[in-house]
């Protein structure tokens, strides 16, 4: 039968290797930028008009294009970034979060309807 623990000591702890890398964060499909701690999976083509696969975002990035384009707009675009990069306010925002921390946060305006 194997011991538990030793005769005349504690449990035998397994040594732990403290100094794990972590994974590169993964870049926002938008911005490019490096995610942060929070990490949105957004779905470029909207799960009502269909879309099935996802891609990772900012939170902020994420609401700029929510906030930006309709969900037949967002479905006509699909998976192509630069074609919502020719619209000039994504280009703008995107220039301008380019210079901020990955978990950088701001309100953003709401539609314009």
């Amino acid at each position: 039968m194997a011991r538990k623990h030793r005769k005349n000591g504690g449990w035998d702890e397994p040594e732990i290797d403290t100094e794990e890398e972590a994974p590169p964060p993964v870049p926002c499909w938008l911005c490019g930028r490096p995610t942060g701690e929070t990490i949105v999976w957004h779905h470029p083509i909207p799960k009502s008009r269909g879309g099935r696969d996802t891609v990772p975002m900012h939170p902020i990035c994420q609401q700029m294009l929510i906030t930006t384009f309709t969900n037949s707009e967002l479905q006509r675009n699909g998976m192509d970034v630069d074609g919502l990069l020719l619209n000039p306010d994504v280009r703008k925002f995107v220039d301008w979060v380019a210079k901020k921390e990955p978990d950088f946060n701001a309100p953003i305006a709401k539609k314009k309807r």
